[in-house]
């Protein structure tokens, strides 16, 4: 499975198919080799992988919470998310709509990945 930052195109594949099957004898090992992209919902793993998503929902897990927001920037360590959460009013009955934000670093998400919408 090859990713780029870039997106990988059905050229690429061929490629890195090609290059990788030249590497081999098929005389030797009988091989099967199958080259393919990242799916859209594969996890991001990588924090370069962000990039390429800012302005999409992500999912989020850490080990204390479990988000998903609004991908709003990706810096050198962390990620910014937000959404918004209806919460009771401050004062009154009733709830409002709030903007809320979580900034979660690199080094405490435990699995992150891209929702897709239909």
């Amino acid at each position: 499975i090859i990713d780029g930052d870039n997106g990988v195109s059905l050229q690429d594949c061929m490629e890195i198919s090609r290059a990788v099957e030249h590497q081999l004898d098929r005389e030797e090992f009988d091989f099967s080799l199958e080259v393919s992209s990242a799916g859209a919902t594969a996890p991001l793993d990588l924090p370069r992988q962000y990039h390429k998503h800012l302005g999409r929902i992500l999912e989020v897990k850490t080990e204390a919470l479990e988000v998903k927001g609004t991908l709003e920037s990706v810096g050198a360590h962390e990620i910014v998310l937000s959404w918004k959460a209806r919460e009771p009013k401050p004062i009154g009955k009733g709830k409002h709509t709030v903007r809320k934000e979580e900034v979660i670093p690199f080094s405490e998400i435990e699995k992150a990945k891209v929702v897709l919408k239909f």
